[in-house]
Parts: C-alpha cells; structure tokens; sequence
C-alpha cells in the first residue's frame, strides 16, 4: 500500500521514542530506529524544447507512457542522481499513426482518446468505441467500459459497443472523474463544478466559481478544485466550500488524489497535503526538471510521478531506517569526498552533473575533515567496523599533514594541494610554497580549523582502541596547542604574525564589548582546548593557563555570559566590533558547540562541569527554533533530559538524500509567516525542513529562505552535514540501533 505521510514531529515520535532507564530521574529519551518513508526523485529532461508534454499514467506493469502533442514518449535511463531523458514510445509501432488527444489509467491499463475513438492496447485491443466528436481531448472511465467523453462543450457517454447518450455543456469544461460509489462523473469547468449521473443521465451544475483549472475526488467525502488563486474543498455532504490560500504556491495547474494525500501542480513545483494541515513542498531540480507541472499521476508502488514541461520527475517514497541513510551517506562520502584525506565538496560541476566539476580545496578542511572523523571515530565505536576505522586513519593522516607540509612549528595549514596550481585554487593569495617542491600549503587558519582539530582529536584519543591512532592524535593535541600557548595564545603565521582570528590573548579577547560574541566564543573555546590538552597530555602547563585565563583575566565570566546579552555592540566600540556583531554569526554556533565537547567531557572538576553545562542549555535554548539537529545532539552529552531529541530526528529524517546545491525558491510562499529583520537573521516564525531548503553546513542560518545562481554547480559531502550528528547521537545512546 502506498504510504507516503511525512508526519509531523510530535506524531511520529509518539510512535518512535521511549524512555529507559527508568529508575533515573536523569534518563534521556531514546529515539528507536524504525522504518520511515524517505523520498528521492529520478528525472527525465525532455530534450525537445518546445513540444509540450501534456500528461503521464502508469499501468499495473510500471509501464509508465507520457503524451505529448507529437505523440507517446516514456521516460529512459534514469537513477537517482543521473538523470534520464523522455525518449518516443516505439514499442507498438502501429499506435503512433493515431491522433491522441488524451490517455488515462483504466483498471490499471492504458486508454487512450483519439479524434475517432477510445481504445486500449489492453484486453487484447477489443476496447475500440467511436465518439464523434472529431476535437474530443478530455474523457474518464466509468462502470464496466463506460466512458464519457468530452471536445469541452459536446459530451458523449458511451459503452464498448454504443453511444449511450449525448449532450452539451454551458461552461467550458476541463477535466472529468468518476465516482463509483455514486455512479457519477464530475466535470469541472472554468466556472463550475457538474454532475453527471449514468442513471438519468442529467447534467447539473453543483458549484459556481472562477479560475478554475483542476480537480480530483479526495474519497467520497470532498471534491478539492484548484485555481489559479489557490484551492476549494467542496464537501459533498454540505455543498460549502473551503477556500485555501495559504500554500506553497498559489497558480494551481493539476490536482491528484493518491491514497490518502492530495498533490497539487503548479507554476512553481509541487505541494502535498499532510495530516497537520500543512504541506511538503517540493520546488526546483532537487525535485523536478522545470517548476511549472502539468499532470501527476500515481505510479506503481510508492512512486509519484510528476510531469512538467521540461521533463518528468519519479518521487520514490522508500522505506528506510536512519541506519539505511547512514550507509547511503557513507558511500557518497567514500565515492565522491575524499581529497587527500579531506572532507572535500564536488565543485564547479555542470547542472549537477556528477561525471563533471573537481574535488575543491576549501578555507576549512581541516574543521570539515574534523566533523567528518569525528563522526566516524563515534561510529567505530559504536559498531567496531573495520572500515570506519580505515576511515579514520585516512583521516587522520590527511589532517597530521596539515603540520608537516609547512615549515612553522605546530601550526596547522588550512589545506593542501601539489605544486603549479595556486592560481586555480580557491584563495591564491593564500598559499605559500611548501618546502617539498611537489606541494603548496594554505595559510592564515583560523581559530574555527583548531577547535575543530581538537575536537576530533579528543574524541580519538579517548574513545579509539588503537594504540597508534590514540598516540598520534595525544600529540597533535600538545602540538598545536603548545605553539598556542608557547606564542602567548596566539596562532602565528609563516610571516611571524598572528593569522586573522587565530587569538586567544586576553588583550584580544576582552577589547570587545561583553555583549560582542566573540569575547564569550573564544573564551570559551581556548578554554575547552586548554582543558582537552591537559586531560591527555597531563602537562601542568595547559591546566595553569586554563585558570589564568579564567581567574585573572574573566574567560569563565566571558564564557557563562547568557546568550540573551550577545548583540549588537553598543554606540561608542570600534568598527571592528561592530562589523563582527552585525548579526548573529552561524559558524561561531559551530564553533561553540564541536567546542563544548572538550568543554564539558574534560572539565577540570565538577563544579566546573556544572558551570559549562549551564553555559551549554543556555546556548541550546536560543538554537531551539532552529531545530539543528548537531546542536540537539551535542546538548544530550550533558545528559540533559530535555534537548528535543524529536527535532534532531526530524532534521535527520528530513535532510534530502541528494546534496547538490541547487537552486532553491521560498520566499514567494504563502503558507509562511515572515517576520521583522532581526538580529538573528530568522526569516520566519517556523523553520522550513531541511529538504524544502538550500542545502547548507551547520553554519549556515537553517531559515535561509533561498539560494539563487549556479544551480546544480557542486555537491556537499555527507560527512560532516548528516554523519557526524547520526553517529554522535549512537555513540551518546539517544538513538537506538536499526530495529526492522
């Protein structure tokens, strides 16, 4: 059965979570890993521009046949994430010679209308009824091969072997459907709703109305009509109607009933209605090749098919555990990824073409590489997988070249690549010349690369089983930072100098305004790398510093400032200030929170502990509108009870399975409430779910309504968007194993 309801979170997780532990008043709720419906599109681009397509069926084969002005095409080649084409129908060669005008699923087959006929290739082509009406284009099926057929004013309804009555129309109708618990067809017209019944064979006008462009039967209870201001749902019990216009789109162009849940077509993707009254959007080539639909249809099993003038779309709803996704993330890390190591981005591709574009060096690689091994360190852990252990060596031996490939003592580069490209990178300005001639390294890291460095090497240190792999990340922990510490907490460059945000010293740090997020950010984070540091390396120096920087300089006043006090810098700070508290800064999120790792888990003492894990609830209670699932699950390491472990489920449930950044429209939608500018940069009083947005890393502001321009041009790695937070939320217990 076709079940395809994307519930909404307090719903599914009723289902989904439970409680164990249960003599613990401290005991953390467990997401159990069942199935749930993940969808995916495949495509078909339409390769002839200018023919329209004009609609799609399935038989009971999966035979899916698309009808166009020059003929039947069908849809050829196409898999997830390499597109298809629409290719002619050539397989019964003898139809092509008919004029078709109009083609519908009958029974779950084939039929077709002509200027002559309806007729089947299905039942051994004995389904052959003349109409006359030489400019038919609409017609439905009805009770034992009765079908009423329609040029928009003439109306015919006949049977396998007579015309069983004619008549006419006032309106100019557009579609028809039958009804069989009531053995009438409906009709609607640009404006009005008819009836048809087969017993007296009387046409009546039930609704009047304007605009009117599509319609379908939901059941036996409703009549949805949509139009070009939206949609009516017309009860049949009543005869009152429910004008809808607050939706994704308002330029209705086709309406489908399919089990349950009504699709709407329009100019602009498509929506689907869900059981909270709200709706799936689905807008732009993540989904569809062109917005503007024309027919949909359901296909066979879980699929939808969506056809627009460009092309058709199959939407297959699959079943899926958070396991499943993890595995389908993982391949697509592993075949597409990994760069020397890193974590890396496809970029510069052609209309999301996976076969064109280039692995991309990026400012961040190490912070990107650091969530990727993280989250395979977590799940090694978890699983004892030999491969994830490999991961994590790759990894790590890609990162630990950070160091080496420079001639500076203890200072990580932001990336690497072979010698004679740097006017091609990204940044050229920013690459030296290594001291091995086959290479370049990438300069001026920044503070966001060594708190992610840190991260990543506390938790192999402390959570690996292998003894190498534990001794090299304990000494990359005291390289870095003992250059930190040693340069007087500064992060110094290859010309001598502080790199731009690489700064911890208090004269740094406390020349901001306390209400500027920076003081509290970085005091926070040197605090949480100086605590990882002394953790495995015990070296007196790291713990010293630690409460020098706490007791005599404010770091643990700095780093417990409520977050309701970070804003704008006040009149009177220098510009610097100001430019860095414009508006609330997404990458600091990710720096807090990969950073309260070794904040919390390292703590000195518990009264410490304590303190952070205030600090910690605070920051996550003004992230909670944002439902990012990373910083969900980053709060449970407290072992809060509370740290809406529903919503990181809905960010993993919902995040697409296609990464590519295509070009993403919302800010035109209807059924959103925008809101003020502020300084949180949030567009509206609800976060959009993460299929419905620009893909983006978890320092991207998740109310991003839109991303415009080079659509299709790169693919994001899995690794530090999904795996990181999955894997992170098996480690802590929160999320069960897949349970079938």
């Amino acid at each position: 059965m076709l079940n395809m309801q994307k519930y909404s979170v307090p719903l599914f997780l009723s289902l989904s979570l439970c409680l164990v532990r249960l003599g613990s008043l401290s005991a953390q709720a467990i997401y159990q890993d069942k199935p749930f419906m993940q969808e995916y599109s495949i495509k078909y681009y339409h390769p002839i521009a200018g023919t329209p397509l004009k609609s799609v069926c399935a038989d009971r084969n999966g035979v899916v046949k698309i009808l166009s002005d020059e003929g039947l095409v069908k849809p050829d080649h196409g898999q997830f994430l390499y597109p298809g084409t629409v290719v002619p129908e050539t397989h019964y060669r003898f139809i092509k010679d008919k004029k078709l005008v109009a083609m519908d699923s009958y029974q779950q087959q084939f039929v077709f209308l002509s200027d002559k006929a309806v007729f089947s290739d299905a039942w051994a082509g004995s389904l052959y009824q003349e109409h006359g009406l030489p400019n038919a284009r609409i017609f439905a099926g009805g009770d034992n091969f009765s079908f009423l057929v329609s040029d928009g004013k003439g109306l015919v309804l006949l049977d396998k072997t007579s015309i069983l009555w004619e008549g006419q129309s006032e309106d100019e109708l557009l579609k028809i459907r039958y009804q069989p618990a009531t053995k009438q067809f409906w009709l609607l017209g640009k404006a009005g709703l008819y009836s048809f019944s087969t017993g007296s064979k009387q046409l009546t006008k039930v609704l009047s109305g304007t605009n009117f462009t599509s319609f379908d039967l939901a059941g036996n209870s409703n009549i949805i009509i949509g139009t070009t201001q939206g949609y009516l749902d017309w009860s049949l019990a009543t005869k009152k109607s429910t004008t809808h216009t607050k939706l994704p789109a308002q330029n209705i162009t086709a309406v489908e009933a399919i089990e349950g849940k009504v699709w709407f077509g329009t100019s602009e993707g498509v929506f689907a209605s869900r059981p909270d009254g709200k709706y799936d959007y689905y807008n732009g080539e993540r989904w569809l090749p062109g917005n503007t639909v024309v027919d949909i249809a359901k296909g066979k099993g879980n699929v939808v098919l969506l056809l627009t003038t460009a092309g058709m779309t199959e939407l297959v709803f699959k079943s899926m555990t958070l396991h499943d996704k993890a595995v389908y993330y993982d391949e697509q890390v592993r075949l597409r990824h990994i760069r020397n190591g890193f974590n890396a981005s496809l970029s510069h591709m052609k209309d999301g073409n996976l076969a064109t574009g280039y692995l991309s060096d990026s400012d961040n690689d190490g912070l990107w590489t650091s969530m990727y091994l993280a989250g395979e360190i977590f799940r090694y852990k978890v699983t004892k997988d030999p491969e994830a252990l490999q991961n994590c060596r790759e990894s790590l031996d890609g990162m630990e070249r950070l160091f080496t490939i420079n001639p500076v003592a203890g200072f990580p580069s932001r990336s690497f690549e072979r010698r004679g490209y740097i006017d091609k990178l990204s940044d050229p300005d920013r690459w030296q010349h290594a001291p091995n001639t086959e290479w370049d390294w990438k300069a001026t890291t920044s503070s966001d690369e060594v708190i992610g460095h840190i991260f990543a090497y506390g938790a192999m240190a402390e959570l690996l089983d292998d003894p190498d792999l534990k001794k090299r990340a304990i000494a990359l922990i005291d390289t870095v930072m003992g250059h930190i510490v040693a340069n007087d907490m500064y992060l110094i460059d290859y010309n001598g100098k502080p790199t731009l945000w690489g700064k911890w010293n208090p004269a740094y740090v406390n020349n901001f305004p306390t209400d500027v997020g920076d003081r509290k950010l970085n005091s926070s984070n040197i605090v949480a790398m100086l605590q990882t540091a002394y953790h495995f390396t015990k070296k007196e120096k790291y713990k010293k510093k630690a409460f020098e920087l706490m007791q005599q300089h404010g770091y643990y006043e700095n780093l417990m400032r409520p977050m309701k006090q970070i804003g704008v810098a006040p009149d009177g700070a220098d510009n610097y200030s100001k430019m860095l508290s414009e508006g609330w800064n997404h990458s600091d999120d990710e720096m807090y929170f990969v950073g309260y790792w070794g904040l919390y888990r390292y703590a000195f003492n518990d009264t410490l502990k304590a303190g952070y894990k205030k600090a910690i609830l605070d920051h996550w209670q003004a992230e909670r509108p944002e439902k990012e699932g990373a910083w969900n699950i980053f709060t449970a390491l407290t072992g809060a009870k509370q740290f809406d472990l529903p919503e990181a489920v809905w960010y993993l449930k919902e995040y697409p399975l296609d990464l590519i950044t295509w070009t993403v429209m919302n800010s035109h939608r209807k059924d959103i409430e925008l809101v003020k500018p502020n300084f949180r940069n949030q567009t509206m009083t609800e976060v959009l779910p993460p299929d419905e947005r620009p893909i983006q890393r978890h320092n991207g502001n998740t109310f991003t309504l839109d991303r415009i321009g080079n659509s299709g041009g790169s693919e994001y790695s899995a690794g530090d968007i999904w795996l990181l937070p999955y894997w992170m939320g098996r480690y802590l217990g929160v999320i069960s194993a897949p349970m079938k």
